[in-house]
């Protein structure tokens, strides 16, 4: 058998939510993000596993609940039942949510530290500590405010700076503040316990006295996991933190009664900081599933887990870039210090905003999950964000004019309509059965499957290129894909016009139906780990049971001679009106939050500032359908793309468009764009720049503007 033919083994989760907030839409981009990887895993018939759990302890659970006069147990309860229906609802398919508040948490945290302390990865050191007077106790860090000692901006907690990513104690805050009442801390001693994280860090290790190397034993280097765990971007932030002077700082991992966690072995009123066992909430609710539901297979945690028993086994975290430091430094040193295995690849994703705007809790620019799942549509924000999702970290924006425009055109009017406008009266007049393929129907599925595109200096099928980008978090050139494979069902359906057919020719007709649903099935199919409760509407439609799958994709499994359902609606076009309900439901619980709120200073805010421009500069920009007829690399340009535009009359254009981090040259030939036509010529070094490209997006999820199919070079657009 070919090894590339064998189920892989994956376990993949995604961040914990914490239990003291509502699920907004940072938390679904992440769930959609990894579910559509699972799916698409599972769709290809590996063994994957998907799981979560909430995040429980830590203080602002304690104070939450002690706010509402009942306990963090309760809290935590009702608070997991809400967060996991609201990411549910946006199809989100955990194998297992689970809780860290649970007895296998307790007992592997408790594993993992008391095996760190015999390997001499644990010390302890009296440290001078923030305490509050007027509230009666130590503050953690996310109680602690103040000015971040490396960017300066203001109002950071104790312990991570939001703006820049730095890590600090809480000693180091500038102006610090007690986030509970606003009084300033005063220092008091209390004796903490250490996880030493140089250990790991083999520029720091190697300068150890040769006593200190005599306490552990270590094999294992953080400097050897980072190049294949992580991707380069991440691993580009990380080389800071490891080259940095001072190198890789102990990691304080206790905190101080009053304290909602797990208590500490051996130790009086000392509980594991909330961070050590939250990512082991990963492990635990694995263990929890295995347990329950393959108790003849006793080892199937650890053949995840456990260094000797994991060979074949991928693990595999979904994370934001906030969460950067802790899963790729702190998480896999614990992991191989303690008997466990590091994970196999942390994927990192960057923040979304909406309507150009950083979603953030405390200024309530954020949409609660539950608010938009009242007024819209989930699929369609999976789709929507699928399209912009790329391998990278780089933040994206969910725009709603752009949501419409996208859902309407792209899934609604080029995937859905595909089926909708043959399905329902046409079908009807045939007694809702398929003829068979003919020779033109063949090759149009065969198209849809084998066509050759170039990647690099190779060649691919498209089916290839697709399930590549997938498995490469590529979704937004999985999406591009798709819809140009959209673009030709529906330019074949044009053509024959099978609503025309029915009343001329019905065996023709047939025929016609025939071919288009059964390549709507393999766009089904490919569409499938982005959304699929519309891919099962098709499939049930077209008769066929279970989930779609890759396997599908074979033109020896083709539907002829074979009874359609009657139609069901699929999908609905976007509603503004909703979308204007939504934004007006957030923006009353948005201006409530302020009036709660004391008013805040905006000096120093990072925030730039909006240009706006007027009518009457909008009217002198010309936009014209331009066609690429030719594109190539730009010497000592990484980032641009020399693109000649064919725009009609105004003759063939030079641009130089920094687009070559999301297309490939050899990808834009014959592309149909929109150019500002009345742009300036620009001289740079590389040559005269005589036009502008129109995307949308930033890094590999940017997207060039594309007309109507229809279009021709040279046409005005409004």
């Amino acid at each position: 058998m070919n090894s590339s033919s064998i189920p892989r083994k994956i376990l993949v989760t995604a961040a914990l939510p914490y239990a003291n907030g509502p699920i907004h839409l940072g938390h679904v981009l992440e769930g959609i993000q990894t579910d559509i990887w699972v799916r698409f895993q599972k769709a290809k018939g590996n063994e994957c596993y998907f799981f979560c759990a909430d995040d429980t302890h830590g203080t602002p659970v304690m104070l939450a609940a002690r706010k509402e006069g009942i306990t963090p147990e309760q809290l935590i309860e009702r608070v997991q039942q809400e967060h996991y229906r609201d990411l549910t609802s946006f199809g989100i398919q955990y194998d297992n949510y689970y809780s860290t508040n649970s007895n296998e948490n307790k007992s592997i945290s408790e594993e993992i530290y008391l095996k760190l302390k015999e390997k001499g990865h644990i010390s302890r050191r009296s440290i001078e500590q923030a305490y509050c007077e007027n509230d009666k106790m130590f503050l953690p860090d996310r109680f602690i405010k103040g000015t971040c000692p490396n960017c300066k901006s203001k109002d950071q907690y104790g312990d991570n700076c939001e703006v820049c990513g730095a890590t600090y104690s809480p000693k180091d805050l500038i102006d610090s503040y007690c986030a509970l009442c606003g009084t300033s801390p005063v220092r008091k001693d209390s004796e903490h316990i250490f996880f030493e994280l140089g250990n790991f860090h083999r520029k720091k290790a190697e300068t150890a006295t040769a006593e200190d190397q005599k306490k552990r034993t270590n094999e294992f280097y953080l400097e050897d996991w980072i190049p294949g765990g992580t991707v380069e971007g991440v691993q580009k932030k990380l080389s800071e933190w490891l080259d940095s002077e001072d190198g890789l700082q102990a990691w304080d991992i206790s905190r101080d009664g009053p304290y909602f966690g797990f208590e500490i072995p051996g130790e009086k009123n000392k509980f594991f900081y909330v961070w050590l066992d939250a990512p082991i909430g990963y492990m635990a609710s694995s263990k929890n599933f295995f347990e329950e539901k393959f108790p003849n297979e006793p080892n199937k945690f650890d053949s995840f887990w456990k260094k000797e028993n994991s060979e074949n086994a991928e693990i595999v975290h979904f994370i934001g870039k906030d969460i950067l430091y802790f899963h790729t430094l702190f998480w896999p040193a614990m992991l191989e210090g303690s008997g466990y295995r590091a994970p196999s690849k942390v994927h990192v994703h960057g923040f979304i905003t909406v309507n150009g705007e950083k979603m953030s809790k405390s200024r309530g620019t954020f949409i609660n999950a539950n608010t938009y799942v009242k007024h819209l549509d989930p699929e369609h924000l999976r789709f929507y964000l699928a399209g912009k999702l790329g391998p990278g970290m780089d933040d994206l924006d969910l725009s709603f004019d752009d949501y419409t425009s996208k859902v309407n055109a792209d899934l609604v009017g080029n995937l859905v309509n595909l089926v909708s406008r043959i399905s329902t009266s046409i079908l009807d007049q045939l007694d809702r059965t398929l003829g068979v393929l003919t020779k033109d129907g063949k090759e149009l599925l065969n198209e849809l499957i084998h066509q050759k595109i170039r990647v690099g200096t190779d060649e691919q099928s498209v089916c290839e290129v697709i399930k590549a980008a997938y498995e490469q978090k590529n979704y937004a050139r999985v999406m591009r894909e798709i819809t140009r494979l959209g673009d030709t069902v529906n330019r074949y359906v044009n053509d024959n016009a099978p609503w025309k057919l029915i009343k001329e020719n019905p065996d023709k007709a047939r025929e016609v139906v025939t071919t288009t649903l059964n390549a709507s099935r393999f766009l089904a199919a490919y569409l499938y780990p982005i959304v699929p409760n519309i891919s099962e509407k098709i499939y049930k439609l077209l008769n066929l049971e279970g989930t779609p799958k890759f396997d599908d994709l074979d033109l020896s499994n083709v539907l002829e001679k074979t009874k359609v359902n009657p139609y069901e609606m699929i999908t609905k076009r976007v509603d503004e009106k909703a979308i204007s309900a939504m934004l007006e439901e957030n923006k009353q619980s948005v201006e409530a939050s302020k009036k709660a709120e004391p008013a805040k200073t905006t000096e120093g805010s990072s925030q730039e500032e909006r240009l706006e421009i007027s009518i009457e500069d909008l009217a002198k920009v010309e936009l014209r359908v331009g066609q690429i007829v030719e594109a190539g690399p730009v010497e000592g340009a990484d980032k641009l793309v020399n693109v000649k535009v064919d725009l009609g009359e105004l003759g063939i254009k030079n641009v130089f468009a920094g687009i070559k981090v999301a297309y490939q040259p050899e990808d834009l030939k014959g592309l149909k764009v929109v150019v500002v036509a009345n742009l300036k010529p620009r001289k740079m070094k590389f040559g005269v720049s005589e036009a502008m490209l129109l995307a949308s997006g930033e890094g590999e999820t940017l997207s060039l503007f594309v007309p109507h199919k229809d279009a021709k070079p040279g046409d005005k657009l409004k």
